[in-house]
């Protein structure tokens, strides 16, 4: 019991000898401010998670995220919807909605970004690995590429 007491004491003193290393020198008066703000900190976050700590050591609430908003939101709608008994519709049409909603059009690509359907590309450009007809017939009758 003794030596598990030492080796602790040993243990919080290079512990608490590292955390003094790690600081950075403050100024006198100011040295309880630290303490207090990580006494806040840890009172933000709580048991349930309701906060998360940035590196810039400021506290965002989870709840301030708005995908997370949607698919909570989504969820409620799901299981007013199932309660109702049309769930499986308002699952295939949310889905049909998310589908349409995460495409991007011809405006939002990045210039000189090609489009992985040749038939939206200017000249009909295939993007690199792109399997042709003609490269697949050639395989099939084991001819070889022409410029190789």
């Amino acid at each position: 019991s003794d030596a598990v007491e030492r080796r602790l004491a040993q243990f919080r003193a290079a512990r608490g000898s590292a955390a003094a290393l790690t600081r950075p020198p403050e100024p006198p008066g100011k040295a309880a401010a630290p303490e207090a703000a990580e006494k806040q900190r840890a009172a933000a976050v709580g048991p349930g998670g309701g906060a998360e700590a940035r590196p810039g050591g400021a506290v965002a609430l989870v709840w301030a995220r708005p995908l997370l908003l949607k698919v909570l939101l989504w969820a409620v709608l799901l299981a007013l919807f199932a309660e109702l008994e049309l769930g499986l519709p308002y699952f295939v049409l949310s889905l049909l909605y998310w589908m349409y909603a995460s495409t991007r059009g011809p405006a939002e690509r990045r210039r000189g970004e090609l489009s992985a359907y040749s038939v939206f590309n200017p000249g009909c450009a295939a993007i690199a690995g792109t399997l042709t007809a003609e490269q697949l017939e050639r395989e099939l009758h084991y001819r070889p590429a022409a410029g190789r």
